[in-house]
């Protein structure tokens, strides 16, 4: 197993991954799979202020992470948004905690001190979308600090939205 900085070029794979979700669940709000050059975009966006990690194993990407901009105000500099998606047919190998305990590292060492993750969260679990990405992000330390009560709406059903949070560094 390899965790490693993600490469523009690695867009095409990572999108297939990310595609499951959009297409079949609604673990994300987009309607639509974006492009491979929009994908590639938001790697490369990303890569210029935060870590965008992959992990492989036998040379196959399996899952990725990566961090991105809480708020846009220099006031919250030390905060950040973060993100995983792994092959939905790589689940429960231990992969999802080996990608956010790297990126968690690398986002030390860069200043940041408190994590937030956003997730899509039912009002009652369906076949678009469970609580898993709650429990899994509880079980790494994270605690619910807020919910949105039916903001969202995919395959005509409406979703919760919850904001998780971690505290990574001390705040001297």
């Amino acid at each position: 197993m390899k965790i490693r900085s993600a490469r523009p070029e690695d867009a095409e794979n990572l999108l297939k991954i990310y595609a499951y979700y959009v297409a079949n669940t609604a673990v994300s709000f987009e309607y639509d799979v974006p492009t491979a050059a929009e994908f590639r975009s938001r790697i490369e966006n990303t890569l210029q202020k935060y870590p965008y990690l992959v992990l492989e194993e036998d040379g196959i990407i399996q899952g990725y992470a990566y961090a991105g901009i809480f708020k846009g105000r220099a006031a919250y500099d030390h905060s950040c948004e973060v993100s995983i998606y792994v092959d939905h047919s790589a689940k429960r190998r231990g992969y999802g905690r080996k990608l956010y305990e790297a990126l968690e590292e690398r986002l030390k060492r860069q200043g940041i001190r408190n994590l937030y993750a956003c997730i899509a969260h039912p009002v009652t679990e369906d076949e678009y979308l469970s609580r898993d990405s709650e429990k899994f992000h509880r079980h790494l330390g994270y605690c619910t600090v807020g919910e949105f009560h039916q903001c969202a709406i995919k395959f005509g059903r409406w979703y919760n939205m919850i904001w998780m949070e971690k505290m990574i560094g001390e705040h001297t």
